[in-house]
């Protein structure tokens, strides 16, 4: 049986990989001749992708300094989650009026997929499955232009998360949280579902915030 190759990775989309990496820490420096010589492109190309990933947030400009990647702290990270639970909260409504029953079952296999994660411990799948339940959300919505908001905020968090980690013992609570979430969609009741996604992006920025306070502790002590 023959499959489609996968398309290689635009120029924007693996600077943006090797920022949720790490390659590039938060603050650092994007020169247009390294990062040229980095993935083997002229600077023009360079330039194309740093000026697509400003408009995404990650990346920003600085007067005599060119491209950084973003520098983040918990305000950011707390004005963030401002913008993220309005947006999720809103498209979690509308997706309880909107989903059709195809984007149910696909909710409800995304969802067995992560549980096995979790049971494996296998952490990088985990998110991987978390962000694929909330596209689906999402797309139930049917909302582009919020989503593309939501979207771009996802690239930040990734980048976060990487950096910070995330706590094993949140996985339980995901899970919960997205088993009500499918039960409310399920019952198209936006109210409850709006009520969920507020919570479970509201117990995200506890967590997230409390990592980045004890990863700053660490680095004081050493």
């Amino acid at each position: 049986m023959s499959t489609v190759p996968t398309p290689p990775a635009s120029l924007p989309e693996r600077i943006r990989s090797d920022v949720v990496a790490g390659v590039f820490p938060f603050g650092a420096r994007l020169r247009i001749h390294e990062l040229a010589a980095r993935y083997g492109v002229s600077p023009m190309p360079v330039r194309e992708a740093l000026r697509e990933l400003r408009g995404s947030g990650l990346v920003v400009s600085e007067r005599h300094c060119g491209a950084r990647v973003r520098a983040v702290d918990a305000a950011f990270v707390e004005n963030l989650f401002d913008i993220r639970s309005a947006i999720e909260t809103m498209l979690a409504r509308r997706a309880a009026e909107r989903r059709t029953a195809a984007q149910l079952q696909q909710l409800q296999a995304l969802q067995a997929r992560l549980e096995a994660h979790v049971a494996l411990g296998d952490a990088p799948a985990v998110l991987a499955a978390n962000r694929d339940f909330h596209d689906v959300v999402n797309a139930a919505a049917d909302n582009p232009e919020a989503i593309h908001v939501a979207g771009e905020h996802w690239l930040i968090l990734a980048a976060l998360w990487a950096r910070f980690g995330y706590r094993e013992a949140r996985f339980a609570g995901v899970v919960s949280d997205h088993r009500h979430l499918i039960a409310a969609l399920a019952a198209r009741d936006p109210d409850v579902a709006g009520s969920i996604m507020s919570a479970h992006v509201a117990k995200a920025r506890q967590d997230l915030l409390q990592q980045m306070r004890e990863a700053d502790a660490r680095a004081r002590a050493a």
